[in-house]
């Protein structure tokens, strides 16, 4: 069969995206997703080879250089296939339907690279599956002898390709038919299922949520910890839950999933212990994470053994955040790459010699304080991250927390904090000694949706940690969203090398929503809360099913697609309706307006039958659940500057000193002009603040005193 590809050449090199532009030099004539490749389809009758990936991801770069850099498997796929590649990151619908299609043709989960065989008319799929080796092997078959394969399936059997394509469309009929509302008696029944679901799962010894491989799951963390502060709000309390929660963060943070040099999360653990991941860090992870580390911290600050385990993991993944993943513009990245230098972690990992040998001189090291290490702190920092144990991970050494640093404290009758500092010092001698190696590929796409979730988690862990340099960075990305994605009331997915491009996703609003929401809690704009309700109604607008309820993944105005998704169930990433739900149920109560809460009731009712299937898969909608049953107390300030004479302190600096998980807190400096929903909450002669539960507001508060007590009886943490 000869090449049906018209261009005969590899055409990736005219795409923005970092993840296609890899594959740009490949002999495989490959395509982007687009009118031009779907119609040479379509002409020719020849089969879709549909490849799915990401920068980051590390197999997918096992199977470009095992087949896609190979002339004779490129020469194959030239010849039977027009070959379309797609970057998962910027088109999530389509990787979405495809991984759906994968999980129902062969009913396991999916994974990247996605690769999968279509119809060239209806884009229907033939075949579904992920990594396939060179060679047969793990029940495998070889790519190439796949590739036969398929070709013969699509010549000889097209009425059971048929019939297949037909079984999938009636699947989605009866999943989308699952969202129609019946009779719905919200209650908190089937948050306590979650909450025993989760109990259930969780591994006592390890922390976390599964067996290997083990990711972080931060929808479920998040749910615990609003779980647990709602008990204590009833007064019944819940440690277990809690303990969940700070046991799986801790675990997290001592472990190997945590850079403990530079920063940040990587996107997940291979092993059980938290120990050797996969060394990928990926933006969408670290954002909910700095929230939950912030929020974990608040909760109980006071507890030695984590507070600054805890605290360190929030104020260093900032730091990597504003270092190495944020544009000089403002905008954030997408990721980092596991690889360098063609192998995995090597980045990351040590030889015993080089970092023996490193640690022995940084003895000589000194701070800008003229603080010495100390030999005794150099051993127990061995100690602590098993550098005089066995390799682990492929004949290197892996930094994981193997004792705990406030152990290493007590059994050598030393202070904490000087241990600590000495051990902060050992790591910043460290990380500028593998500063000077080559870096992993940053992907400096820039993703709204993504940039929403770590504009939620900067503004969280800049209010709670009094890092006023984090709530900056949340703005300078706000403003970047606004400024470059933001054309003509209609949002944009991406952004690369200056261009914004693709029609924005249900993520991209509600992240965006959710994000400023938290923003404008840590520094009010004007601007900022104009563009969050703007952004809201055209999420209605364009996304919301006026028949059944919830939000469509894709906007009224999307190109036809085998699939059009609403899907309720959070994975790697929260749910874009239970973000749309939460974010929405807020906005209303702040701004008084009816319509938004009536879409998160509405999606609720949507996604009732879903949550009751599986609540453990839907904790982010059982948190918007929750605040729909009980809406959130509201506070807007308005203070006066020149309040802060005669000794008075900062009204806002005075709320950040709790946890305040059911109150938002809004402050609006006096001189500011009030946008026309706030109009009611004006300012007077000296600072005050309006306290409201749901529609319900009460008398204004006066006095530096009177907010304490709100404050008080508001605040939820673990004084033990």
């Amino acid at each position: 069969m000869s090449s049906h590809n018209i261009n005969n050449i590899n055409l990736l090199s005219e795409e923005s995206s970092p993840y296609l532009l890899q594959h740009a030099d490949n002999p495989v004539h490959w395509m982007g997703w687009n009118d031009e490749s779907l119609a040479l389809a379509r002409q020719t009758n020849t089969p879709i080879l549909l490849s799915i990936g990401y920068s980051a991801c590390h197999w997918c770069h096992v199977m470009a250089h095992e087949s896609f850099e190979d002339t004779d498997t490129a020469k194959l796929m030239n010849d039977l296939f027009i070959n379309i590649k797609v970057d998962k990151e910027e088109r999530p619908d389509l990787d979405k339907i495809y991984q759906n299609a994968h999980s129902l043709l062969t009913e396991r989960p999916g994974g990247w690279p996605l690769t999968v065989f279509l119809t060239p008319d209806t884009h229907m799929p033939i075949f579904a599956g992920t990594y396939f080796p060179v060679e047969a092997k793990h029940g495998l078959p070889a790519f190439k002898t796949l590739l036969n394969q398929i070709i013969e399936i699509w010549q000889t059997r097209k009425t059971d390709i048929n019939q297949q394509s037909n079984s999938l469309q009636s699947s989605y009929q009866r999943i989308y038919q699952t969202s129609k509302p019946a009779e719905t008696n919200f209650n908190h029944t089937v948050i306590d299922i979650a909450r025993n679901q989760i109990e259930q799962q969780f591994d006592s010894q390890n922390g976390g949520f599964s067996a290997a491989p083990k990711f972080p799951h931060p929808s479920i963390l998040e749910f615990a910890l609003k779980h647990w502060s709602y008990t204590q709000k009833l007064n019944k309390k819940d440690p277990r839950i809690l303990h969940c929660a700070l046991f799986t963060l801790e675990k997290m943070a001592d472990g190997g999933l945590f850079d403990h040099l530079g920063g940040g999360f990587c996107r997940y653990s291979t092993d059980e212990l938290w120990m050797i991941p996969h060394f990928e860090k990926m933006l969408y992870d670290n954002g909910p994470l700095l929230s939950l580390y912030s929020q974990a911290w608040k909760i109980q600050e006071r507890n030695n053994r984590t507070g600054l385990l805890f605290f360190d993991a929030a104020c260093e993944t900032a730091n990597w955040v504003m270092r190495e993943m944020q544009s000089a513009e403002g905008g954030y990245y997408s990721a980092q790459d596991a690889d360098s230098e063609g192998s995995e972690g090597k980045f990351f990992v040590w030889p015993i010699d080089e970092i023996n040998s490193l640690l022995d001189q940084c003895t000589e090291a000194q701070n800008t304080k003229n603080q010495n290490i100390t030999a005794e702190s150099v051993k127990l920092f061995k100690q602590r991250f098993g550098l005089k144990k066995g390799e682990n991970f492929e004949g290197f050494w892996h930094l994981h927390g193997y004792t705990q640093e406030s152990a290493l404290a007590d059994k050598h009758k030393l202070e904490a904090d000087v241990l600590h500092r000495q051990f902060q010092l050992i790591r910043d001698y460290l990380f500028k000694q593998r500063k000077k190696r080559i870096h992993p590929d940053t992907d400096t796409k820039i993703l709204c949706a993504w940039n929403g979730l770590m504009i939620h988690g900067m503004a969280v862990t800049g209010r709670l940690l009094e890092k006023p340099e984090y709530i900056d960075s949340a703005a300078r990305a706000a403003y970047f969203l606004k400024n470059h994605c933001w054309k003509n009331n209609q949002l944009f997915a991406s952004l690369k090398d200056g261009k914004s491009k693709l029609n924005a996703y249900i993520d991209d609003y509600a992240f965006l929503i959710y994000g400023l929401l938290e923003l404008l809690q840590s520094r009010w704009d004007n601007e900022l809360y104009s563009w969050t309700l703007e952004l809201a109604d055209q999420l209605l607008t364009d996304f919301e099913d006026t028949e059944y309820g919830g939000f469509y993944f894709t906007s009224h105005q999307h190109e036809n697609l085998i699939q059009r998704l609403k899907s309720f169930s959070d994975d790697a990433i929260p749910s874009g309706n239970a973000i749309a739900a939460l974010a929405l149920n807020r906005l209303g109560y702040l701004s008084a307006d009816q319509r938004y809460i009536n879409a998160a009731e509405n999606c609720l009712k949507s996604a009732w039958s879903s949550i009751n299937h599986a609540p453990i898969s839907h904790c982010a909608l059982l948190n918007a659940l929750n605040e729909y049953l009980a809406p959130p107390n509201i506070l807007i300030m308005r203070t006066h500057a020149d309040d802060l004479g005669n000794d008075k302190k900062n009204w806002l600096s005075i709320t950040q000193q709790y946890y305040l998980p059911f109150t938002l807190v809004y402050n609006i400096p006096a001189e500011q002009t009030l946008h026309f929903s706030l109009n009611e909450k004006k300012a007077g002669y000296t600072s005050l603040a309006y306290p409201c539960s749901g529609m319900l507001c009460h008398k204004p508060i006066k006095t530096e005193a009177e907010l304490e007590s709100y404050l008080r009886n508001n605040s939820y943490r673990l004084l033990e």
